[in-house]
């Protein structure tokens, strides 16, 4: 299983948010350029960014943070948050993002996901965000009407490999995923799962490798300590840690 260090973008700054609320954002890393290569230093192969002030507002806000990661650190990442356009999609992988994450403009653009996975195969992946079940979209502001299982296949069937899952209810409140949730989308459909949100320790590690979850999302866990990322990858491949 691979493991995806978080780093997400608010003002140019590394925050952490409580339960996807963007008055809850305290900041974790002044310079995100640096704190990716921190975890880099620490065994890092590959990481997840988002741009918050994009997702919020529809269009990439972070851009020279982003530029300066891809610029000085090597290992793949992947971005979410305001990528609404093929435009948008080709610029940041010509950057060479590793894959562009799609999340609001998935569910109300259809259309844009078919034409991007045609044209950009596995760099696509989808962020499906769920609370109480039904995806939500615009940084995580609003609730629709679908529920999370039904639009992950609706991905799938459009040909998508890739899916982030997030239950907002537990990002950021270190009290664990929500494992039944995220055992429920890896059964239902054949893409590829990266569970997130919520992480608290290494046991949960143990638990989303046991059920065969291609990825893990850690942000908040690993900013307090809660998890070290040398132990978490050394799980993720199945080898026990030897500190």
């Amino acid at each position: 299983m691979k493991i995806f260090p978080a780093i997400d973008l608010k003002n140019g700054k590394c925050v952490r948010l409580y339960q996807g609320e963007f008055s809850s954002s305290q900041i974790v890393g002044e310079d995100p350029m640096q704190t990716a290569l921190n975890f880099v230093a620490q065994g890092a192969e590959n990481l997840h960014m988002v741009d918050l002030d994009g997702a919020l507002n529809g269009n990439i806000k972070n851009i020279n943070s982003i530029d300066s990661v891809l610029k000085h650190v090597k290992i793949p990442i992947q971005l979410g948050g305001g990528i609404r356009s093929l435009d948008t999609i080709e610029m940041l992988l010509e950057k060479g993002l590793n894959r562009v994450i799609l999340g609001t403009a998935a569910l109300n653009n259809p259309p844009l996901v078919k034409e991007a996975v045609k044209k950009f195969g596995n760099k696509i992946a989808i962020g499906i965000d769920a609370r109480d079940g039904f995806v939500a979209v615009e940084g995580w502001k609003k609730s629709s009407k679908i529920e999370y299982i039904d639009f992950a296949k609706q991905m799938e069937d459009i040909g998508v490999k890739t899916i982030i899952f997030t239950d907002i209810s537990r990002d950021g409140t270190l009290t664990g995923p929500n494992l039944e949730a995220t055992g429920k989308i890896n059964d239902k459909v054949t893409c590829n799962i990266i569970a997130s949100g919520g992480m608290k320790g290494i046991e949960d590690i143990k638990k989303l490798v046991q059920m065969n979850m291609y990825g893990a999302i850690i942000g908040k866990a690993l900013y307090s300590g809660n998890i070290s990322l040398a132990e978490a990858i050394s799980e993720g491949r199945g080898i026990p840690y030897a500190d």
